[in-house]
């Protein structure tokens, strides 16, 4: 094979993927990078559905008048747990989503739509918090029920705030939470790796996973500065901005990340353009 068929051999690459990790590293391995495999976080479903099944329940006996879509993973978990729970809550809920006009943060919670025959009716300016509130700046609020798909467990009060300021009732839902899929042992591995100059990149897919890894770093006796620095010597790539912005608050210059599709497809492409064998 010509290096045209394996543009990234010879380059290691650090990922700390986890829910679509094994798809990620194929990707990188069919061109040639040897990968370096890390999950730092795990998505499960929340703790305790009741209030999950509580706020669906609302959303299709009194529909909202818009609702906001952070992240594709909450709305594929309401629609898993609605199929767990059996009769016609999957089809109720999905036919009460249809009839309420959707903003969606990103590209994924539209692609978790599509999957259902339904689409986006808004995109934010920006797949952020920020993008978010600019798109509805203009728009008059007051009065408005408008339900809130959350990103984790995070309250994002900056999102809430802005719409309850702006006069509208705010219902939040948080399907799924954040936790540590691999023990501290591991992550430090993968610092001491990222220390040595053991690969050549570091591939960000989620903000999370940038939290997890300075939280480890900041425990150890080198500190937060040395991963830092080790970050500095290598690519440190990001799959979007909200992961991009992430890195940049914690110091971090990020080195690429795809222009406007922010997909784990556009960031391997970033990758071979980057680090590609000429």
């Amino acid at each position: 094979m010509t290096s045209e068929d394996l543009p990234l051999a010879g380059r290691r690459i650090a990922l700390p993927e986890s829910r679509e990790l094994d798809l990620f590293a194929d990707m990188l391995i069919k061109r040639g990078a040897d990968v370096l495999r890390c999950p730092l976080v795990a998505i499960h479903d929340a703790p305790d559905p009741a209030p999950v099944l509580a706020w669906m329940h609302t959303l299709i006996s009194q529909p909202f008048d818009r609702l906001i879509l952070l992240t594709g993973e909450g709305l594929r978990r309401m629609l898993a747990l609605a199929e767990r729970e059996g009769g016609s809550l999957q089809a109720d809920f999905i036919a009460a989503l249809e009839g309420i006009p959707k903003l969606t943060r990103g590209p994924k919670p539209g692609a978790a739509l599509r999957k259902v025959g339904l689409k986006a009716d808004q995109v934010a300016v920006a797949p952020t918090t920020e993008g978010v509130i600019e798109t509805l700046k203009g728009e008059s609020l007051r009065g408005q029920r408008i339900g809130v798909q959350l990103y984790g467990t995070d309250p994002n009060r900056r999102l809430v705030d802005f719409l309850a300021g702006a006069g509208a009732e705010v219902s939040t839902v948080a399907p799924y939470i954040y936790a540590d899929d691999v023990e501290d042992a591991q992550v430090e591995a993968l610092i001491d790796a990222l220390l040595a100059t053991e690969v050549d990149a570091i591939a960000f897919t989620s903000a999370t996973q940038v939290r997890r890894l300075l939280q480890i770093a900041k425990r150890r006796e080198q500190g937060e500065a040395a991963l830092l620095s080790a970050l500095g010597r290598i690519k440190v790539a990001a799959v979007g901005p909200v992961v991009a912005d992430e890195l940049a608050a914690c110091g971090v210059q990020v080195d690429l990340m795809p222009e406007s599709s922010f997909f784990m497809k556009p960031l391997v492409r970033e990758l071979v353009k980057v680090l590609g064998t000429r």
